[in-house]
């Protein structure tokens, strides 16, 4: 499946792309259980689907050090390697539990600059379904103010279907 993918171009409007990539997500991960298999093509999915995503991945909750972020599977450059909660935007998301949407990092506090050719960011929290964090998804763009309301609902859908069960961050 995952074959076929790779040769394929979505089109249409970004809240359409996101409805059918929920669905061609859903079935490339189709009985698979591991987390960062999940992870991974999730990532590679939406970074082939979408021109203004520049970094996409995930940062997980260290089992070791419960208020810390690590890098997880992602598309891009070098990532920052651990966020402590509440530091930038993605430590903001642990921190609060909910999706932060940011137009201009630059103007954002605390923002971390893992590459400063980054100007906009969408981060979503996910929890599992005891309602404890377990990573955040973020995307980061080129452009300022590239990410909406059609990228927090697309991106909470297809969240939702790949965690079953858990819940993601509220907005």
């Amino acid at each position: 499946m995952a074959d076929a993918f790779n040769d394929k171009r979505l089109t249409g409007s970004k809240t359409e792309r996101y409805a059918e990539l929920a669905d061609e997500i859903a079935a490339v991960l189709d009985g698979e259980p591991n987390l960062t298999a999940r992870m991974a093509t999730v990532a590679a999915m939406l970074a082939a689907t979408f021109e203004h995503y520049f970094w996409t991945g995930f940062y997980v909750v260290d089992p070791d050090k419960p208020r810390e972020l690590v890098v997880g599977p992602y598309q891009g450059t070098l990532g920052c390697l651990r966020i402590a909660f509440g530091r930038g935007v993605c430590g903001t998301a642990a921190e609060t539990g909910t999706v932060q949407l940011v137009p201009d990092v630059h103007a954002f506090p605390g923002h971390i600059a893992c590459d400063s050719r980054s100007a906009s960011e969408i981060v979503v929290p996910i929890f599992d379904a005891s309602g404890a964090l377990i990573a955040v998804f973020d995307v980061d763009s080129e452009a300022k103010a590239a990410f909406d309301e059609a990228d927090v609902r697309g991106l909470a859908t297809i969240l939702r279907r790949v965690f079953a069960g858990e819940a993601c961050g509220r907005a």
